[in-house]
Parts: structure tokens; sequence; C-alpha cells
């Protein structure tokens, strides 16, 4: 029987690994509440703990430090507050990427006018010069001001690595904290939060195969406690975020944290299809543009428009042709709009509405790719009779 779907929207939501579905399935029938001092709520302690321990792992972090969420959007929102800028926190500033995640972009709970926007490259990539410039004349108009920096580690719609290694450089050499959302990142690169030198980590299970709706923020060395919750009341992660842990999803999130880690040799493989997609959609469209592509980006993730051919449009060409991909990010309530993230690359109106992102995963198959190529071929062909017609 030949294929029908092939599924390229990893960075949306990654397939949910067999053996999660295993674990989740074996912890929802054992119950338990983790507070609880008998023989079962004992028993999903250890479960929560060895997830911990496995999530740590993933970063290079210690397993004390991770503070389970419901997301990778409620880990960004609690990672940027004031407090955890430094003393002084009420007068602190935060300095955001200008392609971040709508979660980080808005400042979390910095106040608007207590954001500052850093500027990137046409290609994507955060301006370190223009940052040491941006970061020193705050310091020497506002002395002794705390600031929080918060860089992603990949982008969800262009794959484009940050330097986020040397940003926290920068950043700390001003004194400065340093946020890094690493959900994209994490489990397609290998990723340590001891190197980086980066203060906190943002990861979401349902990127590399965990369930959806569990997340996490992992604390660096730097950082004594979490000084701003944003959930209060129980005691429940060290008093770190309140309420009755999500045991299923947290001991899920675990497993897929273990599979990514092992799986991280794989990637090569998974760099090499997305090459021979990117090489097929310029031999059929000659005058696709692939964004970024000259940076180094995510090995499964490419960004490619052709003008003249909406976004919104071939999605949907691509799903009737039984191919699953996206128009830039999937975080909108199914809404397509204009990316952010382009805009921020100094692209075009026009090309940046054509836009459209594949996302690769290690599930995917010469056969997916090939699924792909024809629709590609067939969509492309389309477009061209109609312009010929007109």
């Amino acid at each position: 029987m030949s294929q029908t779907r092939a599924y390229l929207d990893h960075n949306a939501t990654a397939p949910v690994l067999a053996a999660v579905r295993d674990g989740v399935e074996r912890v929802l029938a054992m119950g338990g509440n983790p507070s609880s001092v008998h023989g079962e709520g004992r028993g999903a302690r250890a479960l929560i703990d060895r997830a911990r321990s496995q999530v740590a792992d993933l970063v290079g972090a210690d397993q004390a430090r991770v503070i389970f969420t419901s997301g990778g959007t409620e880990a960004n929102v609690t990672a940027l507050a004031p407090a955890h800028a430094g003393a002084g926190a009420e007068e602190a500033h935060c300095f955001v990427s200008a392609v971040e995640h709508p979660s980080v972009l808005h400042g979390g709970r910095f106040s608007a006018e207590s954001v500052s926007i850093v500027a990137v490259t046409g290609d994507g990539v955060v301006d370190c010069a223009r940052l040491r410039d941006d970061l020193a004349a705050f310091v020497a108009a506002r002395p002794g001001v705390p600031f929080l920096v918060s860089v992603m580690a990949a982008n969800n719609e262009t794959g484009v690595l940050q330097p986020v290694g040397e940003i926290a450089s920068i950043a700390h050499e001003f004194d400065g904290s340093v946020h890094c959302d690493a959900v994209q990142a994490a489990g397609k690169i290998p990723l340590d939060m001891e190197s980086l030198g980066v203060d906190m980590v943002s990861l979401s299970a349902h990127k590399i195969g965990g369930p959806q709706g569990v997340g996490a923020l992992v604390l660096g060395r730097s950082l004594s406690h979490l000084s701003d919750p944003l959930i209060n009341g129980g005691g429940q992660e060290q008093r770190w975020r309140a309420g009755t842990e999500n045991v299923p999803g947290i001991v899920g999130f675990g497993i897929a944290a273990d599979a990514a880690r092992s799986r991280l040799g794989g990637v090569s493989k998974v760099g090499d299809m997305r090459d021979r997609l990117e090489s097929q959609i310029k031999t059929i469209a000659s005058g696709a543009v692939v964004f970024a592509k000259d940076v180094e980006r995510l090995p499964n993730t490419t960004c490619f428009a052709v003008d003249g051919m909406a976004g919104e449009n071939l999605v949907i060409a691509f799903d009737l042709a039984g191919v699953a991909l996206s128009a830039g990010a999937a975080c909108s309530s199914g809404k397509v709009a204009r990316s952010h993230v382009l805009d921020a690359m100094g692209v075009d109106e026009t090309t940046a509405r054509a836009a459209i992102r594949v996302s690769l995963g290690h599930e995917t198959s010469d056969q997916d790719i090939e699924l792909f190529e024809d629709a590609w071929r067939d969509i492309y062909g389309q477009f061209v009779a109609r312009q010929q017609a007109a």
C-alpha cells in the first residue's frame, strides 16, 4: 500500500513516542498523589524524581533545579520576572531579541516600558555587537539597575541557531542575568547549561515526543532559588510552582528526554534529508528563497517562499496532497499571520506572506520526503500554469 500522509511539522509538535504512551498509561493506572505520605504517594513522588533527573540530564543541569510547568510558555513567563534580574528588581529591565517566541517577545511579567528589543541580522542571528552597545549604554545611563537578557537557542520558524554562549558572556560582563528558551533546540542539538553560561532554561515535552501540556524551567547554579513563582499556593516543586503535579505528563516528559538525548547521534541523518528536500525545492522552483540558509540552523528545519504563492494557501494545498506542514509558528489557535521573525530579518511583506516551514524528525522517512517532493512538483506546476494563463 502506498503512503498517503507525511507529517512534516515536528516544530509544532512531535509525534508522541510509543515508550512515552506506554509510560503514561502505566502511571494513569497507578494513581497516587505525590504529596501524600502513603505508599501510593511515595510511588508517585519517586516517578517524578526520576523524570526530574532525566530532564536535567538533557541540558546538563542539577536535577534539584528542574521546575515542572504546564509547558514552554509558562516556563518563559515564569522566568521573565523583574525579581529574576537581580537586586533592586522593581527597576529591572529586560532585553529580548526581535525573533523570540511571543511569550518572551512581550517581556513576560516585565512592563512594556521595561522591555528593549535587540536587533538581528538579515539571517535572523542576534547582532552581538549591537547587544553589547545596547547593554553598555543601559549600564551607563542607569548604573546599578539590574537587567535580564532572554534569547532562544533556536528559532522555531527558521531554525536559526543563536550564539547563546557569546550572548551570555556579554550579558554577564555587564552583571546581567540570562534566560534561554531552548524549547526548539532540545533534542535536536546538544545543550549544556554550564557550557552556555545561562541562568535559566525553558523546555517543553511535546517538542521532543513527550505529552503536550508539560514543560520545565531549569535554574542554573547562579540562582539560589526562584524569587517570583508564577503560581503560588501549595508546597509542590519545592515551593517553586504550586499545584498537584501532572504525574503522567511529567513521567512522559522524562522518558522523552531520555530518548532525545540518546538520539542526538542521529541528527546528521535528519540534516541530510533536510538538505535533500531543500535541493528539490530549488530544483522544482528555481526562484524559491530558503531563509537563513547560510548560517547555522537546526538540522531538521527549513523555511522557504516563492513570491506569489501565499503561505496559507500552500499549507492547504499540501494538506490536500497528504503533507502536513505549516506557515510559520503554530501558537495562535490556528491563525495564519505575517511572521514577526521574517519582519525582523528585513524580509519584504510579499515574500514573508509566502513563507512556509517544513520541520522533520527522527521518524521522518525517505518516503515522507518523496511525498513532499511529488506534492511540491504538482503544486508549483499548477501555479506556473495559472501564471502563464493569466
